[in-house]
């Protein structure tokens, strides 16, 4: 049967800031009609489509901000700046008049509003985020799973379509190589499986899932973070090699990000790790991304594996309690049902982790050009 969604514009916000969006941003989601989702869920299979995501946004500018996503995308990455530079200026001001009132009787009062300017701050950041990667996710026509519970039917849950094409299409050769490997050992299907062996069933509870889920997301962004050294220190070794090729290999990374991560935010760029299909010449160079992994120290390992920021850590727990509790946490006896569902459905949330990751790295390099995010 199917579900009608309400829009997300349309919730009521669980925390409501101290301040409001700029008027520019009020004015651009006045123009524009709210938008109905549905979502339709079977017995064999559970379909989705829109702003149907597990997470809503818990703040005024999220939702506002939210509605442009859905009406008026083409102004969204303008609304994000817009709000980011706002957020910012708050924070200064706040921090600035603790400052100034340092030594005076009204200095307890002003750390008080600063801490918890900053706390509102964190939090819209997050819904901004968030809505960053969905658009990521809408650019490759993949929508994020929504909630397991409006999917599980008589406990079996089926996702479709799968969208394993637009998925794997993100990464070069190298590393989807690595991310099939990972699907294999943490689902047990093999890597070049018939389309019966993905089809099959197994059983697997909604906790275990779930942690299957949040590894892989860390997965994803530990392979964007380590591929981007790897680029680097190619680069670097072969200007170490032959100083006459130090122009040449500065204007490739150059035109590897041309304009540099910000334009990350304005949707001028697409994913990096397209750009490294072109540059089999420095794989050969240095070797494969995998062995360059396998060198890695243990403190090089962890700096690249550990989220950077507060506000990552908070979005990806909030995310996937969303997605498999049903009372917004891990911990709900619902997370202990065991489930049926196919290998393909499996398959399908953990590609979609890999890539949250990866997108979640992303996000995280363009808010940092406008927004200091607190470090994890």
């Amino acid at each position: 049967m199917d579900h009608c969604i309400s829009p997300l514009s349309t919730l009521k916000p669980r925390i409501t800031p101290r301040f409001a969006p700029r008027p520019a941003l009020q004015s651009v989601t006045r123009r524009f009609r709210p938008l109905t989702v549905v979502v339709g869920a079977g017995a064999s299979h559970c379909e989705f489509s829109s702003l149907n995501s597990p997470l809503d946004p818990r703040t005024r500018p999220g939702k506002d901000l939210s509605t442009v996503l859905q009406n008026h995308p083409q102004l969204f990455h303008l609304a994000v700046a817009q709000e980011l530079k706002k957020l910012a200026d708050d924070r200064e001001l706040a921090l600035s008049r603790m400052s100034l009132s340092a030594a005076s009787h009204e200095a307890c009062l002003h750390r008080r509003i600063a801490q918890l300017k900053e706390q509102e701050c964190q939090i819209v950041v997050e819904d901004v985020m968030y809505l960053l990667i969905f658009y990521k996710f809408s650019e490759i026509k993949v929508h994020l799973v929504p909630k397991l519970s409006r999917c599980i039917y008589n406990g079996r849950l089926e996702i479709w379509p799968s969208k394993d094409w637009e998925l794997e299409s993100l990464y070069s050769f190298e590393i989807l190589e690595m991310i099939r490997e990972h699907v294999s050992t943490v689902i047990g299907l093999r890597v070049n499986s018939s389309v019966t062996d993905n089809w099959a069933m197994t059983k697997i509870t909604r906790q275990m899932l779930g942690r299957v889920y949040v590894a892989s997301i860390l997965y994803g962004y530990f392979l964007k973070s380590a591929s981007l050294r790897h680029c680097l220190d190619r680069i670097l070794a072969l200007e170490s090699q032959d100083l006459h090729l130090s122009h040449r290999t500065s204007l490739h990374y150059q035109e590897m990000c041309p304009n540099g991560m910000k334009n990350l935010l304005f949707g001028r760029i697409g994913n990096i790790q397209a750009n490294y299909k072109g540059s089999s010449r420095l794989e050969k160079t240095q070797g494969k991304l995998s062995c360059y992994v396998m060198g890695f120290d243990p403190d090089t390992l962890q700096r690249c594996a550990k989220l950077r920021s507060e506000v990552a850590v908070n979005l990806v727990k909030n995310h996937c309690c969303a997605l498999f509790g049903d009372d917004g946490t891990m911990n709900s006896p619902e997370t202990d049902e065991v489930i049926s569902t196919s290998y393909s459905s499996v398959k399908r949330l953990v590609l979609e982790a890999v890539a949250f990751g990866s997108f979640l790295w992303d996000t995280e390099e363009c808010i940092e050009t406008v927004y200091k995010l607190k470090e994890n």
